[in-house]
This record gives C-alpha cells, sequence and structure tokens, in this order.
C-alpha cells in the first residue's frame, strides 16, 4: 500500500466535492471578473477553493497551502511540518480552464496536489463533468477512477495527436513546424487535464513554452510522470521547479521514446526562427 494512500483518498474525496460546486453552476448565472487581458475569474473559483482550503485546514491545520485565486493564504512553500515531520504544502487550482467554463465549454478541471519535503507526491485533476478521476502517488501507478493507465505506445511521431502551446515571438510559426511532424496539435484551454490525459494516453505528448504555474502542473505533472511518460522542463530539466514563481514554468512530457526526439525539434524550431528574425 502507497505511504500516501490517506492522502489520496482524501484528496479524491474533496476534488470530487470541490466538482460539484463547479458542476451545479455551469451554464448559468456566474460573476464573471477579468484577472488580466486574457484570463477571468469566477465566483465558482472562489466558492471551489474556499471548500478546498477548509478541508484541508481541518484535516490537516500544519500543512501549508498554496491556492491560485486566495493570495491573502498563499503561504511559502516547503515552510510547515507535516505528521512526519517533512515539509507538506497542497497545491490547488479549483478551476483550470476557467474561460472555457465561462463560456460553456465543456474542457475544464479541479487540480489538487501535494508537496512532501520539495516534491509532489499526490496528485488528482478532476473533470467534474465527465467525473473523470486522474490521480497518481508517487510511489504507486497513475489511475482513471482506480483503474491503472499509461501514457501513449505509440511507435511513430507521425501519428501523435499534441496538446501544443508556444507562447510568445514567433509562437504561431514554432506550433506550425511542429504540427508539421504530428498527426495534429490541439490547444485546449486547460494545462493541467491535458496534461493529465498525457498520462492516460489521451493525449500522446504535451508542449508548453511558458505560462504555467506551480498549481497547473503540480498534480498533473505526477500523474503523467506515473502513466510512464518522461516530464522535463522546455531544457530537458526537473519538471517541478518550486523556486520559479508565477506563470514562469514550461511542460515536455511524452513517452520516453519520444521525448528527446520532441524537445530537439523544439529546439530546432526555435533556432529557425530566431535566425529568420
Amino acid at each position: 500500500m502507497s505511504a500516501h494512500a490517506a492522502d489520496l483518498t482524501f484528496t479524491v474525496k474533496l476534488a470530487r466535492q470541490a466538482g460539484e460546486i463547479i458542476t451545479d453552476s455551469y451554464e448559468h448565472a456566474m460573476r464573471v471578473d477579468r484577472k488580466s487581458k486574457r484570463d477571468v475569474v469566477t465566483d465558482v473559483d472562489y466558492r471551489s477553493e474556499a471548500l478546498v482550503i477548509e478541508a484541508i485546514k481541518a484535516r490537516y491545520p500544519d500543512d501549508a497551502i498554496l491556492a491560485e485565486e486566495s493570495g491573502h493564504y498563499r503561504r511559502e512553500l516547503a515552510s510547515s511540518a507535516g505528521p512526519s515531520g517533512g515539509s507538506r504544502t497542497w497545491v490547488i487550482d479549483p478551476l483550470d480552464g476557467t474561460v472555457n467554463y465561462a463560456n460553456g465549454i465543456p474542457y475544464f478541471c479541479v487540480s489538487i496536489g501535494l508537496v512532501e519535503d520539495g516534491a509532489p507526491v499526490v496528485g488528482v485533476v478532476l473533470d467534474p463533468l465527465r467525473q473523470d478521476s486522474f490521480a497518481a502517488v508517487a510511489d504507486g501507478p497513475a489511475t482513471l477512477n482506480d483503474e491503472p493507465v499509461h501514457a501513449s505506445e505509440k511507435d511513430a511521431l507521425g501519428d501523435f495527436v499534441l496538446s501544443l502551446a508556444i507562447i510568445g515571438p514567433g509562437g504561431i510559426a514554432r506550433e506550425r513546424r511542429i504540427g508539421r511532424e504530428i498527426r495534429i496539435p490541439r490547444r485546449m484551454g486547460s494545462a493541467a487535464l491535458s496534461l493529465a490525459y498525457v498520462g492516460s494516453g489521451r493525449f500522446d505528448a504535451m508542449i508548453q513554452n511558458g505560462g504555467l504555474s506551480l498549481w497547473d502542473i503540480a498534480a498533473a505533472g505526477l500523474i503523467a510522470e506515473r502513466g510512464g511518460a518522461k516530464v522535463t522542463d522546455l531544457d530537458g530539466a526537473p519538471w517541478w521547479n518550486e523556486r520559479r514563481r508565477g506563470p514562469t514554468q514550461s511542460i515536455v512530457a511524452a513517452p520516453p521514446q519520444h521525448h528527446g526526439e520532441l524537445l530537439e525539434l523544439l529546439r530546432a524550431t526555435k533556432t529557425t526562427v530566431q535566425t529568420r528574425r
């Protein structure tokens, strides 16, 4: 049995409770506020996050919490000691894909991860509309609704359906160049759910060159990794780096036999774009 079995059971149940708040308000009137030029937040984000935070505080009062919306409760990662004496931090995105949600597009999720001693050890990503619960622990397999799942086993990169989001200068040209080497790219609007899809083989791989925060990847990165994917940042370094704050994270997640090929393709594409400029 996993050393984090109790934490996982708690997290799955909590994600489903938060999911009920989200589905109850889906396609109904809600308050939508602008967070930035391209991002919004709804009252549902806040209600979902409040439920998650209160439950964690009640069950694990000594654990730290890093949550997307509730900055007033944000505490430094690895700042508190858990029952085992190690540092524990819950990393929460109460509604990843809020723009989709606010527009009635059915692709969004709840993401809850637990980081212990500087590494994710529990991850749950719930698609509340489909009741798809992706989960993983650091010492166990990735699962979908309690059944083991695995990353893609396709032989040819040309058969890949890839979650692809390259932002910044030259992004469109780079996406087109990579797109020619795979079957088709997709940009779905929820990084956490797309990354969890890599762990189950629904997406063959995922590339995003920035714009991700810790709460986007804490749970889903672990799920992808435990599903058998190789997960790194854009430079091939470890994907989890809690010292990087704000939307500065990048992800390359793919089956091990294709991960290096995608990294090289991404670097070659970047070089080509820079040369043209």
